[in-house]
């Protein structure tokens, strides 16, 4: 598919101004792509140091160009309403939630978390109600980045199974996409979900080209120096990788790199991520207020167990997913899935969120506080509206939240925000 996440031969480039500036002084960027979908002739996603992909402006912005940016940018606020639906001040609004997997072994297998995701986008190719899927994978080049693609097969959709920490803008390459006849579903983060949803208020054309839109629960976006890093504890680098799995071949999965010579070098999911990625996450995801896809139609995410003090557990066994549907459509969806025997699913009480997701859990609770730090420094925030930002930092000891707030100030006085 057409992808502009980088520009080698771009023209000059210009001042910065309007809603990019404003993302830009806070550091609010996400770098899903939403801008260079606005205005692909004037923007472009390019890697910038420490390796986040961010907008690049290098001809004129129009002022209604920037005035829709402004409206569905997520770096700048996101608006959810619960439209009837229950809505959990953490988890935000769904219909269903449940629990299951693949019935493909081979697929729950290579998948990061049970496969169901992709078990689902295995149904819609297949029953033809569309006919690619929208979805990040492996950039060729460099293993431990990403690229945006195009599967149209369910061997395509296997190979880009698992979890990618690393940067990716799905939304930058769209536009050739929204002039074609052909239906896709999109899956990205959720803050990729959050815009084009947020854009298909306006452009009819997102609801007749991308008629299904699926997420999956996100810890935040490491730099491409977290990557780089992964690949230095296991003993090697860039020029002598030439694959690189985050996860996946199991559950958790390991990181896994592959090297020239074919050999392999691998570290548990706990400590690559936990112990290196978790670390280099970008500003923008340790103030996002909705890590769980909200504006999705199927969110799939990882259902660990926990031990007895409440954490999640991460032995190697066959996968399960969590899947909360959050629309009517993704309901729908969830039950052919099932009725075609490409997942099984069983009962979930939400009750048991708070346990597995600690991380979502946390970041919720503690949001307001950290808004409140930025504030205190006068520095730009997100606008959120419909997010429960002041019953989940209720949920929180006082303690905690003060914390947070005087953490994010200390950030703010040493310049580690950005």
């Amino acid at each position: 598919m057409p992808n502009n996440e980088h520009g080698p031969d771009t023209p000059p480039l210009q001042e910065v101004t309007g809603s990019l500036a404003r993302v830009e002084r806070g550091k609010l960027c996400s770098g899903c792509g939403g801008c260079a979908l606005v205005a692909p002739a004037s923007i472009h996603m390019e890697l910038q140091p420490p390796g986040f992909l961010r907008p690049v402006q290098t001809g004129p912005v129009s002022a209604a160009e920037d005035a829709r940016i402004a409206r569905i940018c997520p770096g700048l606020g996101q608006s959810v309403s619960a439209g009837g639906r229950t809505d959990d001040a953490i988890w935000g609004p769904y219909l269903a939630m449940r629990t299951g997997h693949a019935t493909d072994e081979r697929l729950r297998f290579a998948a990061s978390s049970g496969g169901a995701l992709s078990a689902v986008l295995t149904h819609l190719l297949e029953t033809g109600e569309v006919d690619a899927v929208i979805q990040t994978a492996a950039a060729p080049a460099l293993p431990i980045a990403n690229i945006a693609v195009l599967s149209e097969t369910a061997s395509a959709v296997q190979e880009a199974a698992g979890s990618r920490y690393a940067p990716s803008a799905p939304l930058a390459g769209l536009a050739p996409l929204l002039e074609e006849e052909r239906r896709f579903a999109f899956v990205g983060k959720p803050c990729d979900v959050a815009a084009l949803r947020a854009l298909a208020a306006e452009d009819a054309r997102i609801d007749r080209r991308i008629p299904v839109m699926i997420s999956f629960f996100c810890g935040g976006i490491p730099s491409q120096k977290g990557g780089e890093a992964v690949l230095a504890a296991l003993g090697t680098d860039l020029a002598t990788t030439v694959a690189f799995r985050y996860r996946g071949n199991g559950w958790p999965g390991h990181a896994t790199a592959t090297l020239r010579d074919g050999s392999q070098k691998s570290m548990t999911y706990h400590a690559s991520w936990g112990g290196i990625l978790s670390h280099h996450v970008q500003h923008r995801c340790k103030i996002c207020a909705d890590g769980t896809g909200t504006a999705a139609d199927l969110v799939c995410a990882d259902a660990w167990d926990s031990d007895a003090r409440g954490y999640p557990v991460f032995d190697e066994r066959d996968g399960v997913s969590l899947i909360v549907a959050r629309t009517a459509k993704g309901a729908a969806l969830l039950a052919e899935a099932e009725r075609a025997a490409r997942i099984v699913t069983e009962a979930f009480d939400p009750a048991r969120l708070a346990l597995i997701q600690p991380g979502q859990l946390n970041r919720r609770r503690a949001l307001l506080a950290r808004l409140a730090g930025l504030w205190i420094l006068a520095k730009p925030i997100p606008r959120y509206r419909g997010l429960h930002l002041v019953t989940a930092a209720r949920q929180n000891p006082l303690l905690r939240n003060i914390k947070n707030a005087l953490g994010m100030v200390r950030r703010g006085l040493t310049g580690r925000i950005g």
